[in-house]
């Protein structure tokens, strides 16, 4: 098992939700469902991330944020869209300043929808962005030993 499959860390931004997904994903980390099973680590800073979690919409006051967040992050990155706000812009997709999902801002690698989202769904995404971390990583390391 390699380096990131042992201990993927998270970082989470609420970009303007109704904090009903927030109250999930803290459930997912909280003993009762216990994200940490799997080597999960939520931190604040986005340059020791692996994983930029989303929830909420994208609008026009936090698109620079979103950005600046996945910007920070170091190769290899996933972004894991959390709940129907962070997929498309859910019920707040027609007010008028919402952009749309996190995908209008920066490449998402891991969908879960749900209103709001379950903390089983939020692990299950979590272990598939493990999965493409890690095939990010391998690609990387390919290429560094063709360069």
């Amino acid at each position: 098992m390699a380096y990131f499959a042992k201990s993927p860390w998270v970082i989470h931004y609420d970009a303007s939700s109704c904090n009903g997904c927030d109250i999930e994903v803290l459930a997912a980390l909280c003993p009762g469902f216990d994200a940490e099973r799997f080597g999960v680590v939520n931190t604040g800073n986005p340059k020791h991330a692996d994983i930029f979690l989303v929830t909420g919409s994208v609008n026009e006051r936090n698109i620079s944020v979103v950005k600046e967040i996945y910007d920070q992050m170091l190769e290899p990155k996933v972004v894991v869209a959390c709940g129907i706000c962070a997929c498309s812009g859910g019920i707040f997709h027609d007010c008028y300043n919402v952009i749309g999902g996190v995908d209008q801002a920066i490449p998402v690698d891991v969908y879960a929808p749900g209103c709001a989202v379950r903390p089983e769904a939020i692990i299950d995404a979590v272990v598939e962005a493990v999965g493409i971390l890690e095939e990010k990583r391998a690609a990387m390391n390919e290429q560094r030993k063709g360069a």
